[in-house]
């Protein structure tokens, strides 16, 4: 009697930044991001205070199993296809590399690489891509991986979105929503991006147009900001968030909803950079900040993560 041997699962690689799981590791984890240069002891000092006051570490590692999990529980449900679903961070552990590692030594043979970002730039997702093939070469490994580069335009990532306006147009009286400004934004770059050919702020703008329309807010209702920018002596993208809404304070907009399109999960550059470091900004400008929650595991962008995946994938078998 003959066997049949059952086919390994498609691997679905899941990417992101990566953050310290403690302030022990802070020293660890910024010489990653800076290959290996020193931080100086101001710099080091206030991201040890950073962390301490969104409770001494980041929710973000945390909050990425959550939505690997739902994925795989999604991906497997009622489907003739198996997945299983890994994650690996850039700068911190589960490293890319050995994660891709761990997938060669559960016999995985197809991949769909996704990173937890919808925007395309070869600073930042074109980096992860690089971590695939040097985890595939580190361990001679032979995975035919498909790459997600960009999904800021998938509907129902927008729609989620969508409905992120909706709950921060929810918390004014309906009389006074005509009057509250939404302000998007995302991570900064380096301007440099911008003479290169870089999709990047082509596609956040997208988003944010998309977005705005779906909520159905006038044009004079909403706008863009940049935050997060780098510490490095080479101009950002901007307006910085926390600079902006004091200007637009001084144009008479009080009311503003931030929604940050360019993040999908909880971790410092929300809970610190928007929910205290613009909040502050706003607050000594006599404006109200109020920022809906981030998308986290929330079923339509968890959708998103299936549909990308499953689209992939049959390209992987092919």
């Amino acid at each position: 009697m003959t066997v049949a041997i059952a086919e390994p699962p498609i691997g679905v690689l899941l990417m992101a930044y990566g953050s310290p799981e403690s302030l022990d590791d802070l020293p660890g984890y910024l010489s990653d991001i800076r290959s290996g240069r020193t931080t100086n002891r101001l710099v080091m000092n206030e991201m040890v205070n950073n962390y301490r006051l969104i409770g001494g570490k980041s929710p973000l590692l945390e909050i990425c199993r959550q939505q690997g999990a739902a994925l795989e529980a999604l991906l497997n449900q009622g489907s003739g296809q198996r997945y299983k679903v890994y994650l690996g961070m850039r700068h911190w552990s589960p490293w890319i590399e050995e994660t891709v590692r761990d997938m060669i030594n559960d016999g995985i043979t197809q991949a769909v690489a996704i990173v937890l970002a919808p925007h395309f730039s070869n600073l930042s997702i074109g980096k992860y891509h690089h971590k695939v093939e040097a985890g595939l070469e580190m361990f001679d490994g032979n995975i035919n991986f498909e790459f997600v580069d960009s999904y800021h335009n998938a509907p129902k990532y927008i729609q989620a979105l969508v409905n992120r306006v909706h709950d921060g147009l929810s918390r004014w009286p309906e009389a006074e929503r005509n009057q509250v400004h939404v302000v998007f934004s995302a991570h900064s770059l380096p301007v440099r991006i911008l003479s290169t050919g870089d999709p990047y702020q082509d596609q956040l703008f997208e988003t944010a147009r998309l977005v705005a329309e779906g909520a159905g807010l006038k044009q004079s209702q909403w706008s863009w900001s940049y935050q997060s920018a780098g510490r490095t002596p080479e101009p950002w993208l901007g307006p910085q968030i926390e600079k902006y809404i004091p200007e637009l304070a001084e144009k008479g907009i009080k009311n503003v909803i931030s929604i940050p399109v360019g993040f999908v999960s909880d971790h410092v550059e929300i809970l610190f950079d928007i929910d205290i470091k613009a909040q502050k900004a706003a607050q000594e400008s006599g404006v109200r900040l109020e920022r809906p929650p981030a998308l986290n595991t929330d079923p339509l962008y968890i959708e998103t993560l299936a549909d990308l995946v499953k689209a992939k994938s049959q390209k992987s078998k092919v």
